[in-house]
């Protein structure tokens, strides 16, 4: 079992050996979410786990010109409108994230 981000643990595999994968796509709640361990008193210790909000930074940017010039990628038409519609926000950066193959 792997736990993290499936597009970087999968390139690292023969693509052979992969006979099912189980994913949890993000959903876009805004929120951070925390991973609690243990107690101290009354005090539950806790660290991050992941955040799931996204933002319009150098990867999203990358991921929709990708997608953008990909004709062929059954998400291009959509990548591209959404990009006028939306316009570079962090809503197009978590949309951009859902259609990426695993290469």
């Amino acid at each position: 079992m792997y736990y993290g981000d499936c597009l970087a643990i999968l390139k690292q595999w023969e693509p052979e050996c992969v006979d099912l994968i189980y994913l949890d796509p993000p959903f876009n709640s805004n929120a951070n979410y925390n991973i609690l361990f243990g107690n101290k008193g009354d005090t539950a210790a806790q660290t991050q786990a992941f955040t799931d909000t996204w933002k319009w930074d150098e990867a999203a940017i990358q991921r929709v010109e990708s997608l953008s010039k990909a004709v062929s990628h059954p998400a291009h038409n959509v990548i591209r409108g959404l990009h006028i519609v939306l316009g570079e926000t962090g809503m197009l950066a978590y949309l951009s994230i859902l259609p990426q193959p695993v290469v």
